[in-house]
């Protein structure tokens, strides 16, 4: 009962971040998505034993940290595909600076988002309820997502994306080499699909 499959991704050589820490990493995202089907599977076998409440309870628990680790890379390697591009004159470059005054601000505001203490993930968001863009802090993959906003920049902020590279105290250059190297069509065809 295999309903995930995990996406094949061909990441260029990127600056800073090694294609080992790629490698590696992939096979993290590879372990989510295998993770999210086991789980799927157990509580398909465990919700009609009434013995199993328990063990059903914490596999429906687990199940957010690993659906959402398989999420939130998906995003994060998707934006590495491709060529390096700038963010265009788009939709989400003209909301970008309508709600943040530049897109200066907003990544300046990314970045310091970024560096927050603690295992994570620095994510924008789109509302699709209002209309705008929030920068939050997801704590491990899942503790803080904001229901019902669409995912559109995710940068993984867990001690594996970068330290082997960078030593833990450059997590800030982690930040700006990842930020730099985004593919900002992929990123704004992800806001183009959401937005109206």
């Amino acid at each position: 009962m295999n309903i995930f499959t995990a996406k094949q991704f061909n990441i260029r050589p990127l600056q800073g971040i090694s294609a080992t820490t790629i490698a590696e990493h992939i096979k993290l995202y590879e372990g989510y998505v295998k993770h999210t089907n086991l789980i799927l599977e157990k509580i398909e076998t465990l919700k009609n034993n009434p013995d199993s409440a328990y063990e059903l309870s914490e596999s429906r628990r687990r199940f957010g940290f690993e659906f959402d680790g398989m999420r939130n890379h998906e995003l994060y390697f998707g934006a590495l595909e491709g060529e390096v591009t700038q963010i265009s004159n788009s939709k989400l470059a003209t909301k970008i600076n309508e709600q943040f005054g530049s897109y200066d601000a907003w990544l300046s505001d990314f970045k310091t988002l970024g560096k927050t203490r603690g295992i994570g993930w620095a994510i924008l968001y789109y509302d699709t309820h209002t209309g705008s863009l929030l920068n939050s802090w997801v704590d491990e993959q899942h503790l803080g997502h904001l229901v019902g906003l669409t995912p559109i920049v995710a940068l993984d902020m867990w001690e594996h994306s970068f330290v082997a590279d960078y030593q833990p105290s450059g997590k800030p250059q982690y930040i700006e080499d990842y930020l730099s190297q985004i593919n900002w069509a992929f990123v704004e065809q992800i806001f183009d699909s959401v937005s109206q």
